[in-house]
């Protein structure tokens, strides 16, 4: 049986706009209003069989407000005092059930949400008091973060309890870090070079032991690739965002995989942002164009999407950063939105 059910009860995405025009969007979009987006083809709602919206952070005002899980309070962990609200979300990490880590592009600082909490503190670093160019944040064992900052080329590990930021390796040469992940089969963090078309593996010192890829359409190869996830297997998914697919390696580097291509209908891309997994091994990819998070197999079979433009709940503003953890709650950056969505996979069934 599949995830979803009867997959025949899913319509075509609706539109026909041409290659070349996914093309220019893909360079001029943030800067757009993207009222043209594509429309989803059988949107989840909070009432949703499959998917449920359960809140956001913010919380919804007006005649959407309610009590949600997903409401409450924004810790400035790093960056300015006077940037206390979340205005460009690119990525984000749910360290427990009620505390999220979220990197904001707008402000070039990073926030801590905690749900049962109602203080604001902060800290800064005397050297670092905002990014240019914030991409990814991946947890990593011993209460730490790592995250990407593109614009310096580095990694920065970030250690809450201590309040302490610092480069994890102020050594490496990097070319357009984007997406990380640590493996917890081999203990490595994976960084992806954007602009050199590889990944790079790290030791946990963030020692470079070897790059995979370069350009190219092969398996193996990429062309301009972004993000990153690593599940519990040590399985690797990658974007391969200019070729339009995803990309699958073994925890060794090993080709696993790939599916995707471009278009404008359920299965393919646009401009596929963040990747993850849930505990049944499907993935999910958000689509920034299409303001919708598709989800397939792993054999790369479409199965089911959720989300279509829009500010309501389940509907999205160019999305880019997803999270699923381990009780298959679906955490969405919400990026002009300027917000995080939050939602659960209600399936419990055999596959």
């Amino acid at each position: 049986m599949d995830l979803f059910g009867n997959t025949s009860k899913i319509r075509r995405l609706q539109g026909t706009r041409r290659i070349i025009l996914f093309l220019a969007l893909w360079c001029i979009a943030p800067f757009l209003s993207a009222q043209d987006t594509l429309p989803a083809s059988k949107t989840a709602r909070y009432n949703d069989p499959y998917i449920t919206w359960t809140g956001q952070y913010p919380a919804l005002t007006g005649k959407h407000n309610r009590k949600t899980t997903g409401t409450g309070f924004a810790d400035l962990v790093f960056g300015k005092e006077e940037s206390a609200q979340i205005t460009k979300p690119v990525a984000l990490v749910a360290r427990s059930a009620d505390t999220l880590w979220v990197l904001d592009q707008g402000n070039g600082v990073i926030f801590r949400i905690r749900q049962k909490k109602s203080e604001i503190t902060h800290f800064r670093n005397k050297q670092y008091k905002s990014f240019a160019s914030l991409v990814s944040i991946c947890s990593i064992p011993g209460n730490r973060m790592l995250f990407t900052e593109s614009y310096l080329n580095k990694v920065f590990v970030l250690t809450p309890g201590q309040k302490t930021l610092t480069e994890l390796n102020d050594s490496l040469a990097l070319n357009r870090p984007t997406g990380i992940a640590w493996s917890p089969a081999t203990g490595e963090i994976w960084v992806v070079e954007t602009n050199a078309h590889r990944i790079a593996v790290l030791d946990a010192s963030g020692k470079l032991l070897r790059t995979i890829g370069q350009r190219g359409t092969g398996p193996g190869e990429f062309n301009f690739p972004t993000s990153i996830w690593i599940d519990n297997s040590g399985k690797v998914y990658v974007v391969d965002a200019m070729n339009f697919r995803i990309q699958m390696f073994t925890k060794e580097g090993q080709p696993a995989g790939m599916f995707g291509k471009i278009g404008d209908a359920t299965g393919y891309f646009a401009r596929p942002k963040g990747i993850a997994t849930d505990s049944h091994g499907n993935i999910y990819i958000a689509d920034a164009l299409f303001n919708t998070v598709q989800i397939f197999d792993q054999s790369g079979r479409f199965l089911y999407n959720f989300g279509t433009q829009g500010q309501g709940e389940g509907e999205f503003w160019m999305p880019a950063g997803i999270y699923i953890d381990g009780h298959d709650n679906i955490y969405v950056a919400d990026t002009y939105n300027s917000r995080i969505q939050i939602f659960h996979n209600n399936y419990g069934g055999e596959q």
